[in-house]
């Protein structure tokens, strides 16, 4: 369900700013509305470089980023009642739509399920197919394990969701907020299953796994060796050397895995900019009597 309208009125009104982000067929371009605006950073964009909490642990919203980098803090959601660790909607970058998927911290930590990968599959099969570029602004510790999400088919439907990443053909931007870990990483847009420009902020963590998972598996003899009263402390000094030296953005732009850290108050720029380079993308798309096999 795409969205829950309280009276006839309040529906009519949503399709319209709906259908405003859309071309007229699969055949148009989607409309261009008011280009250029704020070409500058602004008192908004400012409020960016302390938005994200001190601490890894805690949540925060990420509607908060979502309506200061793009134009005129317009985001118009949908499916916002369902599967609410995923937030899929449309925004305008330099007047031009684009297609959003990005994580919520506040709903399960911003963790994958099967719920939120048919989601994912369905918005950004509908951008494609309409030639809306995708931005994807990640933060999440990967996917939701459980015997729940085995039982709902989470490793076929999120299959479903990197197969529409890799078919999608329309330009594709991703910005790394904070966490961005494991298959989570790989499915929001990664540079290796085919996104354009990948940027971070100086607050990501891309990895295979977080800190302290890791020292779970990989440290667990260190810790049972040192003394009970000083496990804690080692463990601590365990964490803090895997985020300063191996889940930082510098280590991943350096291996080439993302194209830019950048402050968070030039996000909004940023994506222009990278839109605006990637405007006349055009990938040749296979024979249509041929088609994937999607995971079924």
């Amino acid at each position: 369900m795409h969205h829950v309208a309280p009276d006839e009125q309040a529906a009519f009104d949503w399709v319209r700013s709906y259908l405003s982000f859309l071309p007229s067929s699969c055949l148009e371009l989607p409309p261009v509305v008011n280009p250029g605006l704020e070409p500058e950073v602004t008192s908004h964009d400012l409020e960016l470089n302390s938005i994200i909490p001190d601490s890894d642990k805690v949540g925060y919203d990420m509607h908060e980023i979502l309506v200061r980098i793009f134009d005129d803090g317009d985001f118009h959601e949908m499916g916002a009642a369902t599967a609410q660790n995923l937030i899929t909607g449309f925004a305008r970058v330099d007047g031009r739509s684009v297609g959003v998927v990005a994580n919520q911290p506040q709903v399960l930590g911003g963790a994958l399920d099967a719920q939120c990968s048919d989601k994912a599959t369905h918005f950004i099969r509908l951008c494609d197919a309409y030639g809306l570029p995708l931005v994807f602004v990640v933060d999440t510790p990967g996917v939701l394990p459980g015997i729940e999400e085995e039982r709902s088919g989470v490793i076929k439907r999120g299959g479903r969701f990197f197969r529409a990443v890799i078919e999608a053909t329309v330009p594709i931007v991703t910005v790394v907020t904070r966490k961005a870990y494991g298959g989570g990483y790989a499915v929001m847009g990664c540079k290796q299953l085919g996104a354009d420009i990948s940027l971070a902020w100086p607050t990501a963590r891309i990895a295979v796994m977080g800190a302290e998972s890791m020292v779970g598996i990989v440290g667990r003899r260190q810790l049972e060796a040192a003394p009970v009263d000083q496990r804690a402390t080692v463990r601590q000094q365990m964490i803090d050397f895997y985020n300063a030296t191996m889940a930082t953005p510098w280590i991943a732009a350096e291996r080439g895995y993302i194209d830019a850290v950048i402050e968070p108050s030039q996000t909004r720029l940023e994506i222009r900019k990278a839109l605006r380079l990637l405007r006349d993308k055009n990938t040749a798309k296979p024979n249509p009597r041929k088609h994937s096999l999607l995971p079924v």
